[in-house]
């Protein structure tokens, strides 16, 4: 497969690697991740939340997939300038809406409810940060790539694969980027929504 991207010197995405502390992972020794399906505190809005988180995961995979697919010359360029507009706008569109009710509105009543969630929260935040840096420069590669391959004639088809090779990059940093993040946020957020009854 072709990756076609810049020296990995000249950019980079800081993607934690550990999980998070055994301090802040107290209460998953209690709910632990396989019996919350279960547990009776375990609501409709806790579960429409990490629906939320799945689709998320579908979605960076398949903006990576695509593209990946653009780069080995197994999907046209309209076709994958298409499917990147839809997939892209998406996964970035909907990132930036869960975050901004997390960060107003959830996270706020889980600090209410448990002061262990601080603990945690700047870690989130954290991410959350980093990964908006990366959408932003992910959302410039796609937008540059769509309109080059929209624009009438031939001028400047041969950055196609270099800014795919870009489109690349970020889009597999993404997902990494969410699986860590994702996985920490439910292992620190369930356990207390569980603890305290919330989201009933």
């Amino acid at each position: 497969m072709m990756t076609n991207e810049k020296k990995q010197s000249e950019k980079t995405i800081d993607i934690r690697k550990g999980p998070l502390s055994d301090e802040l992972r107290i209460l998953l020794e209690d709910y632990p991740r396989e019996a919350w399906q279960g547990h009776a505190n375990f609501k409709d809005l806790t579960r429409q939340w990490m629906g939320a988180h799945d689709m998320f995961r579908h979605l960076s995979a398949t903006v990576r997939r695509e593209t990946e697919q653009f780069l080995d010359k197994t999907r046209d360029e309209d076709d994958y300038a298409r499917r990147l507009s839809h997939y892209g706008s998406r996964l970035v569109g909907y990132l930036h809406g869960h975050h901004s009710w997390e960060d107003y509105e959830f996270f706020p009543e889980l600090s209410r409810a448990d002061n262990r969630f601080d603990r945690g929260l700047e870690i989130l935040e954290n991410d959350h940060v980093v990964l908006d840096e990366v959408l932003d420069r992910f959302t410039k590669d796609a937008n540059d790539l769509i309109q080059l391959i929209q624009a009438p004639g031939k001028e400047n088809r041969n950055k196609l694969q270099d800014i795919a090779g870009e489109i690349h990059y970020w889009s597999n940093g993404i997902e990494k980027l969410l699986d860590r993040h994702l996985a920490d946020e439910e292992d620190l957020v369930v356990p207390i929504v569980l603890h305290h009854k919330l989201r009933g």
